[in-house]
């Protein structure tokens, strides 16, 4: 069954609240001037119909509709809230802001998009990695919530020419959290990005992020070594940052000096010094490091190098006696090395500084309540030109149930790849040598491609997840 017959659109969807939408199993089909149209399962139609008048405050029309469907309609768009926080109208007020925010902490939400066009606004919320529209905004609305969050956020309101950045502390029952709020001005207006960011790191460890068994002795070797540099790559948004913060519990000690340099900081760690770039006053990586230098460190983490000067920087730490942590933009493990001597570091000082080199990415789990074997060969994508799949006997297909809100997959994981610094790789390094190829298959190391052919033969993935990182 197509699971987008049961997809309503974003203006019908916001008209109730997913509470409402469950408590009286209704779905909303169409808003006229005079009257709102609503499916249901209800057995007693007249009674429900005048109790949603008094509710919405709007004639109500209701259509019956079986209850098999209505579920479906029910769990594809209205994800259920772990607080029955009460939904606010779509009308200006800082109640709707919160309630938003509120909503996506509680859905597991990791990012808030504030977007305008021509004709109308939106609301859109990134989970698991992936963009859901969630509410409509009338053009005369947008700018009071968009001025609202930016005094929020102690950013400018007058000036909607410029990017800006800034954040947002809030308390709730279940915890403080942050929010950094990045401003963009678009065509039709200002596009904010609202990046959740969670205190609470209690959960981070190096043992439930995604390492096989070797992977995870072969790093944490890596890192507990007094000195040299550990870099992690990835695209935004891969979990690099995530790693390092669990790396840092890890090295957290009465004995040891842990100074880091963020952009933003994202989690809060007792016992580390945490330093937020500024880069307006002239805070930036490579000039905090050099204070770093003086401050007796043992241990230094540098949100990411960006340049030259931080990476020089970052060398020339780790060549005094300091472990330096750091992320960097690449597409593997080994073309880390690449970009560092692209950007003119001495290939014989990467050799000499260099641990361990990861890279890593982020792939939906599929949803262990509704997952089911493939049950024909056929596939909406060319998985031919992929070698590695060809002998494939079984896999599973994402398939949609209450746990998952029919998307099929619940969850992320880490999918790593670790190429730990031997005194072959420094020759290779010192040499420029880069083909090394043949050195992983000999010493088997797993890289992201089979690392990602091994979660599709186990069933913790679907083809259709991680070929855009096998193509």
């Amino acid at each position: 069954m197509d699971k987008k017959q049961f997809d309503i659109t974003t203006e019908l969807t916001q008209l109730i609240s997913s509470e409402q939408a469950y408590q009286y199993r209704i779905i909303p089909v169409a808003k006229n001037e005079n009257q709102w149209v609503f499916k249901t399962d209800a057995q007693s139609i007249d009674e429900l119909s005048k109790e949603l008048a008094i509710v919405l405050g709007q004639n109500i029309l209701l259509k019956k509709e079986n209850e098999h469907s209505i579920q479906k309609y029910l769990e594809t768009n209205y994800r259920k809230r772990s607080n029955n926080r009460e939904q606010k109208s779509l009308m200006y007020s800082e109640d709707f802001l919160l309630n938003v925010i509120y909503e996506a902490k509680e859905i597991g939400s990791s990012d808030i998009h504030f977007e305008i066009f021509e004709k109308q606004a939106r609301v859109r919320l990134r989970i698991d990695g992936k963009l859901m529209e969630r509410y409509v905004i009338s053009l005369e609305e947008y700018p009071k919530i968009i001025n609202r969050i930016k005094i929020m956020a102690s950013l400018d309101i007058s000036e909607k020419r410029l990017p800006q950045d800034g954040r947002i502390n809030l308390t709730t029952e279940s915890g403080d959290f942050d929010i950094r709020v990045s401003s963009l001005p678009t065509l039709h207006g200002e596009k904010l990005v609202l990046r959740i960011l969670s205190k609470n790191n209690i959960h981070v460890s190096l043992d439930n992020l995604g390492f096989t068994e070797q992977e995870l002795k072969t790093y944490i070797t890596a890192v507990q070594k007094p000195n040299g540099i550990v870099l992690i790559s990835g695209p935004t948004g891969s979990g690099k940052t995530t790693t390092l913060y669990a790396t840092l519990k890890l090295l957290n000690n009465d004995s040891t000096n842990i100074l880091t340099i963020e952009d933003p900081i994202e989690y809060t760690l007792e016992g580390v010094n945490q330093v937020q770039l500024k880069q307006n006053i002239g805070l930036d990586f490579a000039s905090t490091l050099r204070t770093f230098l003086r401050q007796d460190p043992d241990v230094i983490m540098v949100g990411e190098i960006r340049d030259v000067a931080t990476a020089n920087m970052a060398i020339r730490a780790s060549l005094t006696g300091h472990l330096v942590l750091s992320t960097i933009h690449t597409n593997s493990a080994w073309a880390t090395v690449s970009r560092l001597i692209d950007m003119d570091i001495p290939s014989f000082l990467i050799a000499s500084t260099l641990n361990v080199s990861v890279a890593q990415r982020l792939v939906r789990k599929l949803c262990s309540s509704c997952k089911r074997p493939r049950s024909q060969t056929s596939y909406s994508i060319n998985i031919d030109i992929i070698k590695e799949l060809k002998d494939l006997k079984t896999d599973y297909e994402a398939v949609g149930c209450p746990n998952c809100h029919q998307t099929g997959y619940q969850g992320r994981k880490a999918v790593y790849e670790i190429i730990p610094i031997t005194e072959e790789l420094v020759h290779n390094i010192k040499e420029k040598q880069l083909e090394i190829n043949q050195y992983l298959k000999i010493n088997n190391i797993a890289t992201l491609k089979t690392n990602m052919i091994q979660l599709v033969k186990e069933g913790i993935t679907s083809i259709e997840e991680v070929y855009p990182f096998l193509i």
